[in-house]
């Protein structure tokens, strides 16, 4: 027997108290960054460039000048809105936030649909500190005292944890040293992390780089421990996986970064934000060559008019990408992403 389809009756009627609850978290999110001087912004879905993080795929298409103006050439739709975000800072915007309609090609889970929708908002001025007060404040302000998934229940009351990822490796990684495996210049060493983890248990597989064995580690022995019993933030990254993220001026093997776990799930991923144009040209160079080298030839170059915004001058501050319908999940106690969509994408 075929599935119900989602616009049948009886598929949307099982799914309206969690959309009902959806509604107003979206209206509750508006008042809260209103409330805190952030200006509700819309920014272009189909871009030259739509991200530059190099796992992601993107869904591209074709601009066909019929009616005469400008010529032929490739647009993708955005991964983010994060690099058009970062652009209105430089023009003087201020504090902004935008619910983002987003995709990323391939996506499809219980908690992933290849088209979704992202809460990100960017403070000029806002330190990294900051940041993690403010994202705490904002999911309480949204959700209720309690949270659970998938067994799994999260008490939003009580302080969310801070843990570094040094930290949390030594923790649960029988005490492997993460940051001695990161070069000063802040390269990851494959053969330290190699011999550390085969250390601790952990042999490393075949032709494991240090990005690979990096991420199994996290996701077999630091993630399954986070964002339980209370929230968990997640701080401090190595800097092979800063992203557009400022390095720790204190430890330069560590970035700025951090991600949010409620529930057992990742909720959200911040930076204090990366304002020079010279060393984000280096990091985007590295990127485009290690998608390629994932991808092939798909895909798309450095995004020079994003740099020329920074050459021109971003102010520091700090921002955050949230994922919005993981959110109304927990909201709303929803099992599945596809619980509060409207109408969801059915692979």
């Amino acid at each position: 027997m075929s599935p119900t389809p989602t616009w049948h009756p009886e598929s949307l009627a099982a799914r309206l108290p969690f959309l009902r609850r959806r509604a107003a978290l979206t209206a509750t999110t508006r008042a809260f960054f209103t409330a805190r001087g952030y200006q509700e912004v819309e920014t272009p879905c189909l871009v030259p460039v739509p991200g530059m993080e190099v796992h992601l795929q993107a869904f591209r298409s074709e601009y066909l000048p019929h009616l005469g103006m400008g010529e032929a050439r490739t647009l993708w739709l955005r991964t983010s809105p994060e690099l058009a975000l970062k652009r209105l800072l430089v023009a003087g915007a201020g504090p902004v936030f935008e619910l983002a309609r987003v995709w990323r090609n391939g996506e499809a889970s219980p908690r992933h649909a290849p088209e979704f929708t992202m809460l990100e908002w960017y403070r000029p001025g806002l330190p990294f500190a900051g940041m993690l007060a403010e994202t705490e404040d904002f999911v309480r302000a949204v959700c209720p005292a309690v949270v659970g998934h998938a067994g799994v229940v999260t008490d939003l009351t009580r302080p969310f944890e801070r843990i570094s990822m040094a930290e949390a490796f030594a923790r649960w990684c029988g005490g492997l040293d993460l940051l001695a495996t990161v070069t000063p210049e802040g390269e990851g060493d494959a053969n330290a992390l190699r011999a550390a983890a085969a250390a601790v248990g952990t042999p490393p597989r075949e032709e494991e780089g240090w990005e690979d064995l990096f991420f199994r580690l996290l996701l077999e022995r630091v993630e399954p421990h986070l964002g339980r019993d209370r929230a968990t933030f997640l701080t401090h990254w190595p800097s092979p996986q800063a992203a557009l993220a400022r390095r720790d001026p204190t430890d330069p093997r560590a970035a700025l970064r951090f991600e949010l776990f409620a529930a057992g799930i990742e909720l959200a991923n911040a930076f204090d934000e990366l304002t020079d144009p010279a060393e984000q040209r280096v990091r985007f160079t590295a990127d485009v060559a290690a998608r390629r080298a994932i991808h092939g030839a798909e895909g798309w170059d450095v995004d020079e008019d994003f740099l020329a915004a920074l050459e021109h001058g971003m102010p520091a501050g700090s921002g955050i990408a949230l994922g919005f319908d993981r959110l109304a999940m927990l909201a709303s106690g929803a099992r599945s992403v596809s619980d509060v969509l409207w109408l969801p994408f059915v692979p």
